[in-house]
């Protein structure tokens, strides 16, 4: 508990910091200043709601409500970073609005990343007034039900007092002030910007632990300029670093990152970072994970970077068909295209949706950059039917002609002859062009449904006495045809033991079950260390074939929309729990899934 005592211990341990000289710099400084065609939600005390307006000609202005649905709202309020709208707020006072109407009749097709992008009329041109502004309610938790603003609360304290936090709330012996800032958008009459500003009173040896702060000898205060809707959340920022914890709302997150980030704090965030992985299924149209990625490499959080990239390696296939895919960065592709665990149809299908990102990007991709693209396509896992249609089909053949008759014939040898037959200088087992991807159109893999639970009809069956059955007649009964519940949990399938030509006819029979209960796992022989439990096992192995290794995967599919886990089988086993707990990359609401069984063959 705080105590006098502990006051004046901190006091003498602040008297050698005090001194005179302040320090100022900008926190979020790229994106502190409004730009051509920003938009904010004004004069609501909430910051997920509030009248739109748009940035233009170096002054805020509202938009009109002619036309506008939830179609506008969606593209608002994914502009602001949100998941999605929750409604739109039309004849709602958000207060006095002395600023022009920018915009008015706007037609919106809802792919939009920024409101400016959509039809409207020209810049000013109305006949609204401001009795007709627009106004939005975004969401504020996921859109598919995976996360709500519910709270995340962090320790890091370990033994650390709680008493530096009720130092920090009664303010007693602060010695360093800081000033956070917040520009509104709007301009004083003299021109210059409006601003708001907080004052936080801390104390130096606190705060020194953290350089970026700035909190050194000769130093008693500083000013940081920050965004408006981060603002609010500046102080429990500030008194992490006292106690070390903090409670972490969704509506809070990208804030508290960020200023973890620019000031250094690395454990707080990492762990905020990991909450975002929460988020990703839920924008359809893919720009909220492009953005995200964008902003991880910005703030070189590498656990964030990695968490987006793996998300859109495992979606690679929704990817391409979203609005996002075209605009998709070069480094982002290409950090795809090197990847094992994309899941994908199959090689060709890579191959095809490059080529098609990379016509639709015109000449703003050289000659060199789509070359170096191209090299990261897996030929030889192309299958060997689709290499001869190559030449003719393909968009970019005649454009890069040598890099595909090289690729293309480094395949056919692959396709035709053993690995053990090809020379080493040519062909080096290591090399990626020679390892799978995660390919799922047949043969490849088999979709195992989740267990539906459902009494089967019963059949009619005649019992007769056997002793004198013109006398007793016949007795109907009902009896179950073989268990009273319906449990869709095993296929069987068969693929080739290598996707390999010379493979084609040699098959291996497979067969793909999910197991419920441990007296399932009896049955096959195992013990079930944690249910439930994918099996895929061979039922024709071909010893001789030692030179293949089955890399097989278990894909875990959310509600046929998205793949939230993908794992590896250990030996034929791949647990979907570990101690009673869902181990998903990704949440699945309502753990409403499917698995999908794929069968990896690696040439060793």
């Amino acid at each position: 508990m705080f105590t006098q005592r502990n006051l004046l211990t901190l006091w003498f341990l602040l008297l050698p910091y005090v001194s005179g000289r302040a320090y100022k710099f900008d926190l979020f400084e790229k994106n502190l200043e409004p730009r051509e065609g920003d938009v904010r939600l004004f004069g609501s005390n909430s910051i997920h709601e509030g009248r739109v307006e748009v940035y233009h000609d170096g002054g805020w202005g509202t938009v009109c409500d002619d036309n506008w649905d939830m179609t506008e709202a969606q593209v608002v309020c994914r502009q602001l970073s949100f998941p999605g709208a929750k409604s739109v707020v039309t004849g709602k006072d958000y207060g006095q609005a002395p600023v022009p109407i920018w915009l008015d009749e706007i037609n919106c097709k809802g792919t939009e990343s920024h409101l400016v992008a959509c039809v409207f009329k020209k810049w000013g041109e109305t006949d609204c007034s401001h009795k007709e502004d627009v106004g939005v309610i975004c969401e504020t938790g996921s859109t598919t039900g995976t996360i709500s603003d519910s709270t995340l609360s962090l320790d890091h304290s370990i033994s650390l007092s709680d008493d530096f936090g009720q130092i920090f709330d009664s303010g007693n012996g602060c010695d360093f002030l800081i000033f956070v800032q917040s520009a509104t958008g709007n301009k004083k009459e003299d021109g210059t910007p409006e601003k708001v500003e907080t004052t936080i009173c801390a104390h130096k040896i606190i705060l020194s632990q953290f350089p970026l702060l700035s909190a050194q000898v000769g130093i008693t205060n500083i000013t940081v300029n920050i965004r408006a809707t981060c603002q609010p959340h500046f102080t429990s920022f500030i008194r992490y670093m006292y106690t070390r914890k903090m409670d972490v709302t969704f509506s809070s997150a990208l804030c508290i990152h960020w200023m973890a980030s620019n000031f250094g704090v690395k454990q707080l965030m990492e762990d905020v970072g990991r909450l975002f992985s929460k988020i990703l299924p839920d924008d359809n149209s893919f720009h909220n994970q492009v953005s995200l990625h964008e902003y991880a490499v910005e703030t070189e959080d590498l656990i964030l970077k990695e968490n987006c990239i793996q998300y859109l390696a495992w979606n690679y296939q929704n990817l391409t068909g979203s609005p996002a895919w075209t605009k998709l960065p070069v480094e982002l592709l290409a950090a795809l295209l090197v990847r094992s665990d994309l899941v994908v149809p199959d090689e060709y299908f890579v191959l095809q949706t490059l080529e098609r990102w990379i016509k639709e990007s015109g000449n703003s991709i050289s000659l060199e950059t789509q070359a170096d693209l191209l090299s990261h396509i897996r030929f030889p896992m192309i299958p060997a039917e689709k290499l001869f249609e190559l030449e003719s089909a393909s968009p970019l053949y005649t454009t890069h002609k040598n890099m595909y008759r090289d690729s293309m014939l480094k395949a056919l040898e692959f396709n035709v002859l053993l690995f053990s037959n090809l020379t080493n200088t040519m062909f080096n087992k290591a090399n990626g062009d020679y390892q799978p991807r995660i390919y799922t159109a047949e043969p490849w893999s088999t979709v195992v449904d989740a267990p539906i639970t459902a009494p089967l009809p019963l059949r009619q069956i005649q019992y007769t006495p056997s002793y004198d059955r013109r006398r007793y007649g016949y007795d109907y009964r009902f009896y179950p045809t073989v268990s009273p519940y319906r449990q869709t949990t095993t296929k069987y399938f068969s693929t080739p033991i290598h996707n390999s030509l010379i493979f084609k006819d040699n098959k291996i029979q497979w067969v793909a079950k999910v197991l419920k209960t441990q007296q399932e796992c009896s049955y096959q022989g195992l013990r079930c260390e944690s249910l439930p439990v994918a099996r895929l096992a061979p039922q024709n192995w071909v010893s001789q074939q030692s030179n293949i290794l089955f890399r097989n995967q278990l894909l875990l599919m959310c509600q046929g929309k998205y793949i939230c886990q993908v794992q590896g089988f250990k030996g034929d086993l791949a647990p979907i729990t570990a101690n009673g707990t869902q181990v998903f990359a990704y949440p699945c609401p309502g753990d409403q899934y499917s698995y999908q069984f794929v069968v990896r063959p690696e040439y060793i």
